[in-house]
């Protein structure tokens, strides 16, 4: 019997009219077997998809360790209860990061040894397999240890889900040379470089990460985020500009009818929504957490993406890959 994915319908700036659209999408497109978590009088028509009933919702700008303790019955807790229960496989939430990482941590639990979880978001790499970003905000103060440990769960994700064979990791630092970097960048490139079993290739720089000579950039969760946020606006005020510039008069626009057909592509491979959203690495579970403006593109991807880390034993990798006596 497959499980179904629990889908926290109440999360997000477009919930729940995007978010049970998308599921439905994914349903129909994909195959996948969604429970849509809420509160159903503020649903509307589900669509003819499960519902698994709450009375509570963990608002975008609620605190996210408080809410988690105090609204039990909240979407958020009731989806990661789904997981750990054995009555979904996994669980998506466009909502509040904080409150969906507190609530699948709180509820499912680390895996054996893992020091704490890390947000792993997919860079687009266009002609090969996705850049995995490692942390992405999860965790705003590291140690040299935790990012060695982010880089081992990223590799095997990166092996599992994607089929490459010894990732090739890179150190996020403001120099390739190895003396280059903070402290804690100089520490874990130690580290890093004498730890058996992965592909440390060294540091890479911001501009290494579209296009990108490594499979994983590791970093702490503060300069991840920063970084990921700087690349979403970098690249929205490029095909912004373009798309502006094209349509300025009858020149521009019939040269955007030859290259329309040569951009359309890249532009859709580096559109955020149709990644799929970041995934939470060192859970007893799969936690994937879409953007809060997601719409039903980017719920369907989000969902799609939890469905293949189901199916690839993501979770089992990661088990195998870290040890109790590591933590």
């Amino acid at each position: 019997m497959t499980l179904p994915i629990a889908l926290d319908a109440m999360g997000g700036d477009f919930a729940p009219g995007e978010i049970i659209a998308g599921a439905r999408r994914a349903v129909d497109e994909l195959g996948l077997v969604v429970t849509l978590v809420g509160v159903p009088e503020l649903m509307g028509d589900p669509l003819g998809l499960e519902v698994v009933a709450c009375s509570e919702v963990i608002a975008m700008d609620d605190d996210p360790a408080a809410s988690v303790r105090k609204k039990k019955d909240s979407s958020l807790v009731r989806a990661a209860e789904l997981v750990r229960d054995g009555k979904a496989s996994a669980m998506v939430s466009a909502g509040n990061t904080g409150a969906a990482m507190a609530s699948a941590l709180l509820r499912m639990g680390r895996l054996p040894g893992v020091v704490r979880p890390c947000i792993a978001t997919p860079i687009p790499n266009p002609g090969r397999t996705p850049t995995l970003l490692v942390d992405a905000g999860a965790n705003s103060e590291c140690t040299a240890e935790m990012l060695v440990q982010f880089a081992q769960m990223a590799s095997a994700f990166v092996e599992a889900h994607y089929g490459v064979a010894r990732p090739k990791i890179g150190l996020l630092s403001i120099g390739e040379e190895s003396s280059k970097g903070t402290p804690l960048v100089k520490e874990t490139h130690q580290l890093l470089a004498a730890m058996p079993g992965l592909n440390f290739v060294g540091n890479v720089e911001g501009r290494d990460f579209i296009p990108s000579p490594v499979d994983v950039v590791v970093t702490d969760g503060f300069t991840g985020n920063v970084a990921l946020k700087t690349l979403e606006g970098a690249l929205k005020f490029f095909f912004s500009s373009v798309l502006g510039v094209v349509a300025t008069n009858d020149a521009t626009r019939a040269a955007g009818d030859v290259l329309f057909e040569y951009l359309l592509p890249l532009a859709s491979a580096l559109t955020p929504e149709n990644q799929g959203g970041a995934m939470l690495l060192g859970l007893d579970g799969i936690c994937v957490i879409s953007h809060g403006s997601s719409n039903a593109t980017a719920i369907m991807n989000a969902l799609r993406v939890a469905g293949e880390m189901d199916r690839d034993g993501v979770v089992e990798k990661l088990r195998t890959t870290i040890r109790p006596d590591q933590g």
